[in-house]
């Protein structure tokens, strides 16, 4: 064998020994527990969807799915540590709208959206609700369209803190009715309900994971869900649409990612293992409790997610700069 011979056979042998090691990878994963990273804290609506998720996948996946939450600067930490995580598929996140804000309300980050990960799927999407203390004097959204532009300025608006999706759906609904009401912000959905329950302020927009129980108690007032089509969890509530805000759309939907150049079949089979976890039947039962729905198949594709991403990318970046609002 010529030295030319006996280098090519080296060759071809470390190529097929990578090849080799690849496949071996990619037909025992998962051999140890993977990390579904939240960016927001146990308890909460996107926490509430994840645990559910990750329960449900352990079992096809056959390795435990463990969820972290790591909070900090509107899920922007939660993501910049997913996108610097190594690409062995042992670490994934899962995010709401956040991730398509957050270009246009932080000036700096450490990560690019749609350049730094790897997409999974979509999930699940959250409608919002409008909402008002229970003695506030409109009782439908016409009545409350009416009452809202007429007392702009005495009128309170709450949300969940910057950037929160109970904001956006706020400054929206400001948009469409050209007022300028006064914000107040919490620090996180339950004190911002809270503060809507015990009368200290007017409105708030907020998921249905979290109002649906006080809507049927008739604990708050009521005006419409935030999405095309009425819901399941809610059947007899009309749309903001209906109520006279013609168009008018947002729901908190939820993509999983992974760490930019994780290998493909394991995407794929953590993939997989969303999609049975989104078509077993308890976990529909759970979710329409909750007054989520399931997305449709086609979103429950890499490409499905790499496509809703950036046209909410397109979507909120106007309305977040006309209202000049900035997290740093």
């Amino acid at each position: 064998m010529t030295s030319h011979q006996r280098i090519t056979a080296i060759a071809v042998l470390a190529v097929s020994a990578i090849w080799g090691c690849g496949v071996a990878t990619a037909q025992t994963y998962p051999s140890k527990p993977i990390t579904l990273v939240v960016p927001f804290a146990a308890g909460g609506p996107t926490d509430i969807v994840a645990r559910t998720l990750a329960a449900n996948m352990g079992k096809t996946l056959g390795q435990t799915v463990v969820v972290e939450n790591k909070l900090g600067a509107g899920g922007t930490l939660a993501s910049a540590y997913v996108a610097k995580a190594a690409p062995d598929g042992y670490t994934f996140l899962i995010h709401h709208n956040g991730m398509s804000t957050a270009p246009a309300l932080y000036r700096k980050m450490s990560f690019n959206p749609m350049t730094d990960f790897e997409y999974v799927s979509q999930a699940v999407d959250v409608p919002m609700t409008l909402l008002g203390r229970k003695d506030l004097p409109a009782k439908n959204m016409p009545e409350l369209i009416t009452y809202v532009k007429a007392n702009a300025k005495k009128i309170n608006l709450a949300n969940a803190g910057l950037g929160a999706v109970s904001h956006l759906c706020g400054m929206l609904f400001q948009q469409a009715l050209g007022v300028d009401l006064t914000t107040v912000p919490f620090s996180g959905t339950a004190p911002a309900l809270n503060a809507l329950l015990g009368g200290q302020v007017d409105l708030l927009c907020d998921q249905t994971t979290q109002t649906t129980q006080h809507i049927k108690a008739g604990t708050v007032s009521f005006y419409g869900v935030t999405t095309k089509q009425r819901i399941r969890a809610l059947p007899d509530a009309p749309t903001l649409s209906e109520g006279g805000l013609k168009d008018f759309e947002v729901i908190v939907w939820h993509g999983i990612y992974a760490p930019k150049g994780t290998p493909a079949a394991m995407i794929e089979k953590f993939g997989s293992a969303l999609r049975t976890a989104l078509k077993d039947p308890a976990f529909s039962t759970r979710m329409t409790d909750l007054g989520a729905e399931i997305v449709p198949d086609a979103k429950q594709t890499p490409e499905g997610l790499r496509t809703w991403l950036q046209s909410e990318i397109n979507k909120w970046g106007p309305v977040i700069r006309s209202a000049g609002v900035y997290a740093d």
